[in-house]
């Protein structure tokens, strides 16, 4: 890389550092990454036999992902900030290799939780290529290409319930690891070989960076308000993504685990969104992206509500969904990501922190919910938590308006 090209990376122009296949190798990357935080889901039944888990117990592998990732977003990411930026991607890439291997040789429940919480502690290297892809872009295809990572980040996270029910019908659930490890070692070669240095220092210790990304909030209301919405949105998503395995592994359907993850191709449906949102952004839309998207997210539980006693009703709403929450989630970052660029890693942690942690908690409130109430209890929590975006949206207009 020339030095001419170093100060372009430096400065953002993505017009002679960010290729075409440069920024596929980013999506492809963010998609791996992000997919083994969801493996477990499709076979939660089938963990919770081998392993002697109940219900609750085997859900807890997907809140335990929520919570490392949460971890790691509070942690690692904003070191994008305050170190280069390829030898921290690489690092944290060959380390979820090796962690990976943990779950694939895990003997019992509490290894494959700890394998699972250090996997997606370091699969967080999703989010610092996001950000990363976001500098190295030409401003006026910021969106389209936040658009285009995050279409492989979701891609990864629903399609690795497809691969991964495919994968434990042949060769059992620890395959599912087996394979990941391999690939993500693949991918930490071609990031090491490929992407180009991206250092902006700012001066800061460690702890100091961490303080100020906590303080963030407290200075950014856009943020905050933000925040709240990404955290709500997830919740939701992931409510549906946990109980809708026990639903389809039940009585009343009796699906086997490859069936269950071919359900993450019908939500790949929506992922096109996710470029479209990116589009709309960079034409100044991404207000009305996050409003319609919103009023969508809540309007697709009216669809999931039915799916106990049809599949039809089911496969809409988890299009329906898809879309929405990939909606909210590129206007999000577009929002975020143009508030201070100086500081879009911290920016991203301190989202994405929100973000991650209201998924797990939706995945902890289904399983019990689930328990409990059975699917009509899971579409109402669906349901509210979805509108509950919507409400943020709609005050957070009438109060940024106002000030």
């Amino acid at each position: 890389m020339t030095r001419a090209a170093a100060r372009r990376a430096r400065h953002g122009d993505g017009a002679a550092t960010l290729s075409r296949g440069l920024l596929l190798l980013m999506a492809a990357a963010t998609g791996l990454s992000v997919a083994n935080n969801y493996f477990a889901q499709p076979l939660l039944d089938l963990l919770g036999r081998e392993l002697r888990l109940g219900a609750t117990m085997a859900a807890l592998l997907v809140t335990a992902a929520q919570v490392g990732y949460g971890l790691g977003l509070m942690l690692l990411v904003p070191l994008g900030d305050l170190v280069e930026r390829r030898r921290l991607a690489v690092l944290l890439y060959a380390a979820t290799a090796v962690f990976l291997l943990v779950s694939a040789t895990a003997p019992n429940g509490p290894m494959l939780l700890a394998g699972t919480v250090l996997t997606a502690f370091t699969s967080v290297a999703a989010q610092i290529v996001v950000p990363y892809a976001a500098t190295l872009a030409a401003p006026g295809r910021r969106g389209r290409v936040i658009g285009m990572v995050m279409t492989g980040l979701m891609l990864g996270a629903l399609l690795s319930r497809t691969v991964s029910g495919a994968l434990a019908e042949l060769g059992g659930w620890r395959t599912v690891y087996w394979v990941s490890a391999i690939l993500v070692a693949g991918v930490t070669v071609l990031l090491w070989r490929f992407l180009p240095r991206l250092h902006t220092p700012i001066g800061l210790s460690y702890p100091a960076l961490l303080r100020s990304t906590i303080a963030l909030f407290r200075h950014e209301p856009v943020l905050r308000w933000r925040a709240g919405i990404a955290a709500l949105s997830l919740a939701s998503f992931q409510v549906l993504w946990t109980a809708v395995t026990f639903l389809l592994a039940g009585p009343r359907y009796g699906w086997s685990e490859a069936a269950i993850g071919l359900l993450g191709l019908v939500g790949a449906v929506g992922t096109v969104t996710t470029v479209v949102a990116g589009r709309l952004a960079d034409r100044g839309h991404v207000q009305w992206v996050t409003g319609i998207g919103t009023a969508a997210l809540a309007a697709s539980w009216l669809l999931i509500g039915a799916a106990e006693s049809s599949l039809i009703w089911l496969a809409g709403g988890l299009i329906v969904l898809n879309m929405a929450h990939q909606a909210v989630l590129n206007s999000n970052q577009n929002v975020i990501y143009a508030l201070r660029p100086e500081i879009r890693n911290r920016l991203n942690s301190a989202l994405t922190t929100a973000f991650f942690a209201g998924g797990a908690a939706g995945s902890a409130l289904a399983a019990v919910v689930w328990t409990r109430g059975g699917w009509t209890a899971v579409s109402v929590l669906g349901g509210l938590l979805a509108c509950g975006t919507f409400v943020l949206w709609a005050l957070e207009r009438t109060r940024l308006s106002r000030s």
